[in-house]
């Protein structure tokens, strides 16, 4: 596509626009505003075109504002809560510290489209000017009610150093690479830590580039409430049934309400066995004379479903040694005796909750610090203050398919 063709024939770029879905409502909630040229051989996005480095900024915005202007008029038909998601680049957008931009969605205000209605998704790739200038326009934007989106995220972490100050409206993930149940866990749980944050800063997840029903089913699963891609709606050059896909959606949402809902009654037959199983092995083996005794007498009955074992106390403090299974024999490390983990994700929290409950805990998968593999612990009070942790293998997860947050 050559950029000259463009800029001389600004009459053929057009807006087209992806619809975005809401987990609550199953509808459209809103529209992402993609730019396109109809030229001589159809339609072609002008993706290439806005990340051309040798295009003068200058002829960026010049086609950006004519995206934009062509968008709002269409969207003069839109019912009033409908939201217009529209993408700009930071150095485009600071090219006129954002007057042009503002100024063209505040003629539109008057024609009738309420300006809590845009969401700027900016995006700070290779962003070459200060951050505290971007800053200032973006918390001067939101006082007319625009809200802010940012762009790309779970494919470039760079972006996280700035939620904390840019305290985004919205998150928007993008799933390319989730494009298969293969992906690594690591990469589902920093999606899932993702999701986690933005609960904890008041932040909506967007997730994007959804291709595929097991991307959607994930995106509902780790709190996403809007949905974004081709699995969902093409890019059109018109607006369409808000309600088009309510049904399909509620279908999938059911489907996947019924799986989780398996899951986690596995999950609780699990632990309602390990908790009498427990119960039955410590009162036979109550009559130990160190912690060391009582781990290897479990390791007897435990020994195709643990790999390590170890007692805490109620602060975190190991009183124990580790017995750990290596190469089909158990083997004491004592080097762990009087180690902390009271740093521990939740490891307090699910002290009290045994201390209250006197039941034991089953953990959510994690990766384990020395091995490296997919875990999960089990966690039983022996007392008042001494707590029994148990490593479940990887293996045996796998048999009781715990292997799924």
């Amino acid at each position: 596509m050559d950029p000259l063709d463009i800029l001389t024939d600004l009459e053929h770029v057009i807006p087209y626009f992806q619809a975005i879905f809401s987990a609550d409502e199953q509808s459209v909630i809103g529209y992402e505003v993609l730019g396109r040229y109809h030229g001589e051989e159809g339609v072609e996005s002008l993706g290439s075109f806005f990340l051309d480095e040798g295009i003068p900024e200058e002829y960026k915005q010049e086609v950006d504002h004519v995206i934009l202007t062509k968008a709002l008029e269409k969207a003069l038909l839109l019912e009033e809560d409908v939201l217009l998601f529209i993408n700009r680049d930071a150095d485009l957008l600071m090219y006129d510290d954002g007057e042009a931009f503002l100024q063209t969605l505040l003629e539109y205000e008057k024609k009738g489209i309420r300006l809590d209605r845009i969401v700027l998704e900016i995006s700070e790739r290779n962003y070459t000017g200060q951050f505290y200038h971007l800053d200032h326009l973006l918390i001067y934007y939101r006082t007319y009610g625009i809200k802010i989106a940012i762009d790309k995220m779970g494919s470039d972490s760079s972006y996280l150093d700035r939620i904390g100050e840019l305290a985004p409206d919205i998150l928007k993930i993008d799933l390319l690479a989730l494009r298969s149940t293969s992906t690594s866990q690591t990469y589902q749980n920093v999606l899932y830590s993702l999701s986690m944050l933005a609960r904890k800063i008041g932040a909506t997840l967007l997730f994007e580039n959804i291709e595929m029903v097991y991307q959607l089913q994930f995106a509902w699963k780790n709190s996403g409430r809007y949905y974004q891609g081709y699995f969902l709606h093409y890019p059109e050059g018109d607006f369409i049934d808000r309600y088009s896909r309510k049904e399909t959606l509620k279908t999938m949402f059911h489907d996947f309400i019924v799986a989780e809902k398996k899951k986690l009654s596995t999950v609780f037959s699990i632990t309602e066995k390990f908790q009498l199983q427990l119960h039955e092995l410590l009162v036979k083996n109550r009559k130990y004379s160190s912690y060391e005794e009582l781990l290897k007498s479990l390791t007897n009955e435990l020994s195709d479903v643990a790999f390590r074992m170890y007692v805490c106390d109620e602060d975190g403090f190991q009183k124990s040694a580790n017995i750990f299974k290596k190469d089909l024999a158990w083997v004491i490390q004592p080097e762990y005796t009087n180690k902390n983990w009271s740093w521990r994700p939740y490891f307090l929290e699910n002290i009290m909750k045994m201390r209250i409950e006197k039941r034991g805990i089953l953990s959510d998968l994690y990766s384990d610090i020395e091995t490296g593999d997919t875990v999960r612990t089990y966690s039983y009070p022996l007392n008042a203050k001494e707590y029994l942790f148990i490593d479940l293998s990887y293996n045996f997860l796998d048999r009781m398919d715990l292997l799924i947050n």
